[in-house]
């Protein structure tokens, strides 16, 4: 009881905070999503999301290159392919854009975590995430196809495959695919409870992949609801998901914290673009601290208890941890 028990004692210095801090961040804890475009000698910045980039090969080599110096375990590649079609055929092409990426970068740095966003909208002349007939996405036919791209992402030797498309039953189907194609090792992290949001607007841009009609409410989750999506989470852990995933971060924490609670395995957060870009956005206009809301940002996803954090923020978060 007061005046006995006053608890700004421990919030007096930075070394007392420093000593009874709850959560901390590593760069370990960081994945940072990259997006790879066919040609050469490319960096070019996505004007929505600045700070974020699209790389050609050879210069995606540079900037896991960097990431792999700072710590972060790693890169989620996305592709922008040079054509699209009905059944996105660049993303199951052992040539296309995502595969050379994974080949170049697992050969320059052998160590470094290299995980393929497994989905169809960015190669689709539609904009959706599976198979179309009558305007409707058919989930059994896109698990086929889902397939044929976790296997090409396999054979050009990624570290993880990562499906982001939110049909029924796609990782107990990529689950048997790898490992009867003798994949067995490679984990999936499922994008178990992704939210119909409208935080991925500045994703839209980066990775031109939006709806040429609808939207992608028939499939991607009704933000209202939290016991939906930890239906969602151990139905992909009852399929043989390795890693679960919540995204957006921020605007479900709640979810992240339900699940940690709730399942034993590791939680992944995606701290998505739109979020990304109202924080770069309100800081060129002076508005916030740029430095401290990041960090505040991403403590919070982990104090709700993500193990892996995707992050648009990774380099920008080491920045700032190097500086105290």
């Amino acid at each position: 009881m007061f005046p006995f028990t006053r608890m700004r004692r421990l919030r007096n210095t930075e070394a007392l905070r420093a000593m009874v801090r709850e959560t901390s961040l590593s760069p370990q804890d960081f994945i940072a999503p990259l997006f790879v475009r066919h040609g050469e000698n490319i960096k070019e910045e996505i004007s929505a999301m600045p700070g974020q980039y699209h790389f050609s090969v050879d210069t995606v080599l540079t900037e896991c290159a960097e990431l792999a110096a700072l710590g972060i375990s790693g890169v989620m590649l996305f592709g922008i392919p040079d054509h699209k079609d009905a059944t996105g055929s660049e993303s199951y092409d052992d040539n296309g854009i995502v595969q050379q990426a994974i080949r170049a970068i697992k050969k320059a740095l052998p160590d470094f975590l290299v995980i393929a966003d497994v989905c169809m909208c960015e190669y689709t002349d539609h904009g959706h995430c599976g198979i179309i007939h009558d305007h409707y996405v058919d989930n059994d036919e896109t698990l086929e196809y889902l397939c044929k791209q976790t296997l090409s992402y396999a054979r050009a030797g990624v570290d993880m495959v990562a499906p982001s498309d939110m049909m029924d039953g796609r990782i107990q189907a990529m689950r048997r695919a790898l490992d009867e194609n003798g994949f067995v090792k490679i984990p999936i992290m499922a994008y178990s409870a992704k939210f119909s949001s409208a935080f991925y607007g500045p994703f839209r841009e980066a990775a031109d992949s939006a709806p040429s009609f609808g939207d992608r409410r028939s499939y991607q989750m009704d933000p209202a609801n939290a016991n939906e999506a930890l239906r969602e989470i151990e139905s992909d852990i009852e399929e043989g998901a390795d890693i679960v995933m919540v995204k957006p971060a921020l605007p479900y924490l709640d979810i992240i914290a339900r699940a940690a609670q709730e399942f034993k395995l590791p939680i992944a957060a995606y701290n998505v673009s739109g979020e990304y870009s109202m924080v770069k956005a309100a800081a060129a206009n002076g508005w916030i601290d740029e430095d401290r809301i990041i960090i505040e940002s991403l403590l919070s996803i982990k104090r709700a208890g993500a193990k892996i954090i995707i992050t648009y923020f990774a380099k920008d978060a080491c920045r700032i941890m190097n500086k105290h």
